[in-house]
């Protein structure tokens, strides 16, 4: 086939390809990417028959990570990622160094030396950001606190790594690196790390510094500008423009790795008012080169491993999917977040992605690990990959089954928390008829300002324990946990409260709270809020309550509807 179409060809068969056997996969009651890595196995090097472009895949599936980090970027603002910073920061930091630790390990007993280990074992620590996403977007996760405390995690892993990547070169030599012949090594190898790390912390900042004061002003008029021109198509070029623009200029002036560049433009355009219209906008590419992505780390993977060493690859299987999922759930009760919150950022870290496949490449071309190595970690990123959606699927089963029968988790997830309960001074009148508000974000701070101007008793209710204690400094009555636990609800005296208003717009939470609430007082009034038609028509459907949309306008009305009803005897729950 003339060089010309390979493109076309590596597109079309990915594509094509990948639309039958995702289909299979759903039909099979397994995820659609399952298909994808399946094709890619099949167009792949080590596959007889059709072998499509790498490179050009490899590429292709560049742009899939630059517009899914975009897309994140539209609704994770900065104060979000400062939000969480708190437990994302410490957090993954220790995660990285004790799942490395395992894999290091590992290659140890199987006669690696420290370079190989220390490789190998990064590799193994950093999850896919990518991966993360689709399963977030496709629970409704995303905007919910665990979904961000869980990407804000992965966001300083992201960081880490790229830190590793401008160290590796130059510590090369000092831990046992042996280039090949012809080997291309980076300029940088035999430098001094220490002013190799203070030039990347320079450059990334530079950048940072540029985009949220330049950026952030020039791409939401640029956004702004195309929209007055009347064209859906100026439009959409401006939004993928942005995002792969950024990326590429991030990556070649700063250093700055695609993702994270694109990460930064969609936070800066989500300062224009459009920002919904261009996440919807990027949406439909997002998902098809998104495909390529899973096709392409197909195309990596040898099967001749699993027969040649079926135990290390278990080993590997276990450390992703156990060992620092088991870490990072130790270290989320430590930080006294709720036990839902510690099992969403566990499954969230298990599995590797496109950083893996970064440092598996950088370590092999530095000869400091060896092919076994990436072969291993290929092999470990597509099980992982293909069970993740399982893993948080059992999530709700897991966590019912340990508050069930594990004292000890119960003791753990609330010991001896000062955030768990309200302080023993707090007015008995406050507690009575009182207004009870889930979430503490854009319309829960609305609220909480017309609650206080009003003189309405309320209590907060939110899992980010920092914004729990900023509550609690201003003087407002607060509780750190998941309203969906009963004990949570008990500590915001909800057998006394007048009505509970949930301002989370996860539909499958708000049924559980309510639930919960009506069980524990069966004539407590309900309003909840949602973003779509057919989420409100499904809560109507359900007699969950009074249903509002919007934001702002939400807050106001939500805020006008409890004044009515705190004011007024509390009746049986709306039929």
């Amino acid at each position: 086939m003339p060089h010309s179409v390979s493109l076309i060809s590596t597109i079309a068969a990915s594509l094509g390809l990948a639309l039958i056997f995702g289909f299979i996969a759903v039909r099979l009651k397994l995820p659609a990417l399952v298909g994808y890595l399946v094709v890619g196995i099949l167009i792949g090097p080590h596959s007889p028959g059709y072998v499509a472009d790498q490179g050009l895949a490899g590429q292709l599936s560049e742009i899939g990570v630059m517009l899914l980090m975009f897309g994140v970027g539209l609704h994770f603002s900065v104060q979000d990622l400062l939000s969480v910073r708190r437990i994302a920061l410490p957090g993954a930091i220790l995660q990285i160094g004790v799942a490395t630790a395992m894999g290091a390990g590992a290659a140890g007993l199987w006669g690696w030396n420290i370079g190989a280990g220390i490789v190998f074992g990064l590799a193994l620590s950093v999850a896919s950001t990518v991966v993360l996403l689709r399963a977030l977007e496709s629970l409704n996760l995303l905007n919910s606190v665990n979904g961000r405390i869980a990407v804000g995690w992965l966001v300083v892993e992201d960081l880490v790594m790229v830190l590793v990547l401008v160290l590796l070169p130059p510590l090369a030599a000092f831990l046992g690196a042996h280039p090949p012949a012809g080997a291309h090594v980076p300029a940088t190898a035999g430098g001094n790390p220490l002013l190799s790390v203070a030039i990347t912390l320079g450059k990334v900042a530079l950048f940072v510094v540029l985009m949220l004061i330049v950026g952030r002003r020039l791409f939401p008029w640029i956004l702004w500008q195309a929209a007055r021109t009347g064209s859906r198509e100026l439009f959409t070029l401006a939004v993928v423009a942005a995002a792969v623009g950024v990326a590429y200029g991030s990556s070649v002036l700063f250093g700055v790795s695609f993702a994270l560049g694109a990460f930064f433009a969609g936070m800066v355009l989500r300062e224009s008012k459009l920002s919904y219209r261009a996440a919807e906008e990027s949406l439909p590419l997002r998902d098809a080169f998104s495909v390529l992505f899973f096709v392409s780390v197909g195309m990596l993977f040898d099967p001749r491993v699993l027969p040649d060493h079926p135990l290390r690859v278990l080993a590997v299987v276990a450390i992703i999917l156990f060992g620092k999922s088991i870490a990072a759930f130790l270290l989320v009760l430590a930080f006294r977040y709720p036990l839902n919150t510690a099992l969403t950022v566990s499954a969230s870290l298990a599995q590797i992605g496109e950083f893996s496949f970064i440092l598996a490449g950088l370590g092999i071309s530095l000869g400091m690990l060896p092919p076994e190595g990436r072969s291993l970690i290929l092999a470990g990123a597509l099980i992982s990959i293909a069970l993740n959606p399982l893993v948080f699927r059992v999530i709700e089963p897991v966590q019912a089954w340990i508050r069930a029968r594990s004292g000890l988790a119960r003791v753990l997830e609330r010991s001896a928390d000062p955030l768990a309960g309200l302080p023993s001074a707090v007015e008995p009148a406050h507690l009575t008829g009182h207004a009870i508000l889930v979430g503490y974000g854009r319309v829960g701070r609305s609220m909480v300002a017309s609650f206080a101007a009003q003189g309405i008793p309320f209590v907060v209710i939110d899992q980010n324990r920092d914004l729990v204690e900023k509550l609690r400094a201003a003087g407002h009555q607060s509780v750190a946990g998941d309203a969906s636990d009963p004990s949570v609800l008990v500590q915001a005296h909800i057998a006394r409260a007048g009505v509970l208003v949930i301002a989370l717009p996860d539909t499958f939470l708000v049924r559980k709270m309510v639930e919960m609430a009506r069980t524990l007082n069966p004539g407590i009034e309900t309003i909840v809020r949602t973003h779509t038609e057919e989420e409100a028509d499904l809560l109507r459907r359900e007699h969950i309550g009074q249903v509002y949309m919007g934001e702002h306008e939400l807050a106001l009305s939500m805020t006008r509807c409890v004044v009515e009803k705190i004011n007024r005897p509390a009746g049986p729950p709306p039929a």
